[in-house]
C-alpha cells in the first residue's frame, strides 16, 4: 500500500512538477488562468494555473442581470462565448456605451445566471492562440462561488496556499447603466464564502473611487491598476501617466496596498532598461505587479518578435528576464509554466 501511494505520488509529480520559483522570488499571478493553454476564464484554465505552480488566479468579474458575480474578461460577452450563435438571445443585442467607448454586443449584465450558463466559451484571440480553439464550446461560464470551490479543493489535494486576485470590471459603468454596486456585491459575497481580509487576496481595479469605497469599508488588500493609456473611467480629469509619477503613487498609497502596471511603466518599451518605477513604489510600501508576460509575437514588442506568425513564440526570455530583474514583487503571466521555468533558473 505505501509502495503504490509512493508510485502515484511521483506519476503525479512527472504530471505536474513541483514548483522551482524560489521562497522570495516574484509571486506567480495566472492571469485569467493558464490562459495561453486554456481558453481563459473557465474552470479549466484555473485548475491548470494552479497544479502548474501559480500562487495567484485571476478572475476578472463581471455580474448577471440577478446580481451573481461571474467570471469574464468583459461585461460584452460575444468576444469569449458563443453567444453570437444563439438565436434565442439575439434580442438582448444592444449598444452601449461603456468607459467612453461605444460597443456593441450581448452583455453579463442582460442575462441571468440561468440563462449565462447556457452559454459556451471559446478562445479569445484564437489568432494567437489557434491550438486554444480546440476546446471552443467545452466550458461554462464559472461563478465566483465555483472559483472559490477550486481554489479550496485544490489547497485539499495539494496542501499548498492559492491566493485569489479578483479584477472588479467597469465598477461606474454599471451602477449608472444597470444600478448595479459591484462593491455591495463584491463584500457580500466574499463575507458569504469566509473570505477574510487575512486570506490570500488582492482586489484590483482600473478606477480609483471603487478601491477607495473598499478601503473605507474592508481591510482587503487593494491594487491601482495603471494602463499605458488615457485614465481612470470615474476620474476624467486623472492621467495614468500622472498616477505613476512620485506625486501620483504617494496619493495612491493613501488608499491602495499596491499598483499593477501596464510592463512598459517598468521596463523602457523601446530600450528595454529599467525605470525608477519599482523604487519609487516601493519607497512608499506599494507592491508592484505588473501586467501581462507572454510568450507570443502577436504580444511582444517589434524588437523581439522571432519567425513565424503572432502565435509562435518571440524572444520573451529577454522581456521576461529583465522583468525579474526589476525587484517587482510578482506578475501577470498568460504562461504560467513558462514564467516558472525562467524564474527558477
Amino acid at each position: 500500500m505505501v509502495r503504490s501511494l509512493i508510485l502515484s505520488a511521483c506519476a503525479v509529480a512527472l504530471i505536474f512538477p513541483v514548483p522551482v520559483v524560489a521562497d522570495d522570488g516574484p509571486l506567480v499571478i495566472a492571469h485569467r488562468g493558464a490562459s495561453g493553454e486554456r481558453p481563459e476564464h473557465t474552470l479549466t484554465a484555473y485548475e491548470l494555473a494552479i497544479e502548474l505552480g501559480a500562487d495567484y488566479i485571476e478572475p476578472d468579474l463581471v455580474v448577471t442581470k440577478d446580481l451573481k458575480l461571474v467570471s469574464r474578461h468583459e461585461n460584452e460577452l460575444s468576444g469569449t462565448t458563443d453567444v453570437a450563435d444563439r438565436e434565442e438571445f439575439e434580442h438582448l443585442r444592444r449598444d452601449k456605451t461603456i468607459d467612453g467607448q461605444r460597443v456593441a454586443g450581448w452583455f453579463a449584465e442582460d442575462f441571468t445566471l440561468a440563462e449565462l450558463r447556457t452559454l459556451r466559451a471559446k478562445e479569445r484571440v484564437p489568432g494567437s492562440r489557434p491550438d486554444n480553439t480546440r476546446y471552443n464550446g467545452l466550458y461554462q461560464v464559472p461563478t465566483l462561488e465555483e472559483i472559490v470551490q477550486l481554489i479550496r479543493a485544490k489547497e485539499d489535494e495539494t496542501g499548498r496556499t492559492i491566493g485569489l486576485y479578483p479584477e472588479l470590471k467597469h465598477p461606474t459603468f454599471l451602477l449608472e447603466d444597470s444600478g448595479i454596486d459591484i462593491v455591495d456585491l463584491v463584500l457580500l459575497e466574499l463575507r458569504n464564502l469566509g473570505i477574510s481580509a487575512e486570506d490570500p487576496i488582492y482586489i484590483q481595479s482600473f478606477e480609483v473611487g471603487v478601491l477607495q469605497r473598499l478601503d473605507q469599508r474592508s481591510d482587503y488588500k487593494l491594487v491601482q491598476l495603471l494602463h499605458p493609456e488615457g485614465g481612470p473611467a470615474d476620474e476624467t480629469d486623472m492621467r495614468y501617466a500622472e498616477m505613476i509619477t512620485p506625486t501620483g503613487l504617494t496619493e495612491i498609497a493613501l488608499y491602495a496596498d499596491g499598483v499593477g502596471p501596464w510592463i512598459g511603466y517598468v521596463l523602457d518599451p523601446v530600450t528595454m532598461e529599467e525605470t525608477s518605477f519599482v523604487s519609487d513604489a516601493h519607497a512608499l510600501g506599494l507592491k508592484v505587479h505588473p501586467w501581462t508576460l507572454r510568450k507570443e509575437n502577436g504580444f511582444l514588442p517589434a524588437a523581439l518578435q522571432g519567425a513565424g506568425g503572432p502565435e509562435a513564440d518571440g524572444q520573451y526570455k529577454l522581456l521576461w528576464s529583465k522583468a525579474i530583474a526589476s525587484g517587482a514583487d510578482g506578475f501577470f503571466t498568460d504562461n504560467v509554466r513558462e514564467f516558472i521555468e525562467l524564474a527558477g533558473e
